[in-house]
């Protein structure tokens, strides 16, 4: 049957991670301990990631947690540095996304993605305008690793599971793909994903 797709998450796998310092600079802003930031800014990602909350919405959440309530300035200021602090793109993914279109396979990301990010990215991100589908978790109203989002991903790219290969930094969305029968790989670094493709049989 063969590979005809290549979809790539984009936190972690298309983009470096934040820096370190980011959680204690929204803790600073914040007025709050880091470590009690970061257990509810992971608790509640899955609403903002869904579409349900804006940035200053999520964060206004967080803080109301921690018995604080900023002014919206502070708010629309940790919305910003957290949207920013993933637009640090990883050269290597981009090259082994760019030679697999040329080498013809239909290319996607598959992202848990919220609105603020993903409206601000596709007019300042050039990678974003590269795959021949995106399907983000804002727009699909669904989560990795929830079934429904990796279904549209399929349908979409017109593939059946077999047909595509799916890279994430999550176990968890690898093993729900794996369920679909899509060859899922955890992701390391391009030069992992490289040998991956080739014992796939993907010549690029």
């Amino acid at each position: 049957m063969g590979i005809k797709a290549a979809a790539f998450d984009y936190g972690k796998v298309i983009s470096f991670p934040p820096d370190h310092g980011v959680m204690d600079e929204l803790a600073a802003i914040g007025g709050v301990k880091r470590e009690d930031l970061e257990s509810l800014v992971w608790k509640f990602r899955g609403e903002y990631d869904r579409g349900l909350l804006n940035g200053q919405e999520y964060y206004r959440k967080i803080l109301e947690r921690l018995d604080v309530n900023p002014p919206d300035e502070t708010l629309k200021k940790m919305a910003e540095i957290d949207m920013y602090s993933w637009k640090r793109v990883n050269p290597g993914t981009v090259k082994l996304m760019e030679e697999l279109k040329k080498a013809g396979l239909l290319l996607g990301i598959l992202s848990n993605m919220p609105h603020d990010f993903l409206a601000w990215a596709r007019k300042t991100i050039p990678v974003f305008s590269l795959p021949h589908v995106g399907i983000f978790s804002c727009e699909a109203l669904s989560i990795k690793p929830e079934e429904a989002i990796y279904r549209k991903l399929l349908s979409a790219l017109g593939c059946r599971g077999e047909e595509v290969v799916f890279f994430d930094d999550v176990l968890e969305n690898v093993n729900k793909a794996r369920e679909l029968k899509i060859n899922a790989f955890l992701w390391k670094d391009p030069e992992n994903a490289r040998q991956e493709l080739a014992g796939l049989g993907v010549q690029f």
